[in-house]
């Protein structure tokens, strides 16, 4: 049976979370429902990564299997004829049962953006995070060096994260600035519930020159969520790419530059 796979993006602010649930309405649900229109019958999806309520997505990577036999503008622009203006289909692969866009993902890259400014934004309100005190992000990519490797993210794990464990391993991270907009880019082999936004939070502290360059050391060491800074909210954090292994690296990547506004 093939097995189609979907690039994704979407705006997460009107969504609780990628997953589909009873109780409100998930990005899921809405993208099986539009394939489902296409195919003819009920289509289940599978992502590489659950994204929460309010979070964003460039580069989110999706798969199902079906029977039905459809070129790929059909699953390109006839799923987005069905879908709402801020969800929409990017591009169409079809590889085998070998592939699971979760399972075979060897690593995931995030991007948290702040409008760094006195002013909240207007025109793209609710597209980033939003800090009118002046934030050093050169002292924040210092502290940040210190989670590269991998270790134990107790300090900055949600209280009802599932995972079996708290390791995961950071391959990069980075703070950067260009104009009025600071980013947070880091990429990892997984993360934790709430793990990027609890990072960027204490990162903010930093910034702001309310602890020194060494509190994140401290924080890292310490495996204790209550010392660690709150959680950033979520509508600056996007899942930008997902990285693959070969023969599925080839996959199209997202151009990370449209997060850019303002800048």
């Amino acid at each position: 049976m093939p097995r189609i796979v979907l690039g994704v993006e979407y705006l997460g602010g009107r969504y609780c979370g990628w997953q589909k649930q009873n109780s409100c309405d998930g990005v899921q649900a809405r993208l099986e429902k539009a394939l489902a229109v296409i195919a003819c019958e009920p289509i289940e999806v599978f992502c590489a990564g659950r994204t929460d309520r309010g979070v964003h997505a460039m580069g989110q990577v999706v798969h199902f299997d079906t029977i039905v036999q459809r070129p790929e503008e059909a699953w390109v622009r006839g799923a987005n004829s069905h879908l709402p203006d801020d969800i929409r289909v990017l591009w169409r692969e079809e590889t085998d049962e070998a592939f699971h866009a979760r399972f075979s993902a060897v690593a995931r890259r995030y991007r948290y953006v702040i409008a760094n400014r006195r002013v909240r934004a207007g025109v793209f309100h609710g597209h980033h995070a939003w800090v009118p005190i002046p934030l050093d992000h050169e002292a924040m990519h210092e502290a940040a060096q210190v989670l590269l490797g991998e270790h134990d993210f107790t300090s900055f794990r949600a209280a009802e994260c599932q995972a079996n464990h708290p390791n995961r391993c950071i391959t990069d991270i980075q703070v950067s600035r260009v104009g009025d907009m600071v980013m947070m880019d880091v990429e990892a082999n997984a993360f934790l519930h709430h793990m990027v936004r609890n990072i960027i939070g204490s990162l903010m502290v930093i910034g702001r020159g309310e602890q020194s360059v060494n509190w994140m050391a401290h924080l890292l060491a310490a495996k204790n969520r209550n010392l660690a800074a709150p959680t950033a909210e979520a509508q600056g954090l996007y899942l930008t790419h997902v990285r693959y292994p070969e023969p599925w690296a080839s996959f199209p990547k997202p151009k990370v530059e449209a997060l850019l506004w303002q800048a």
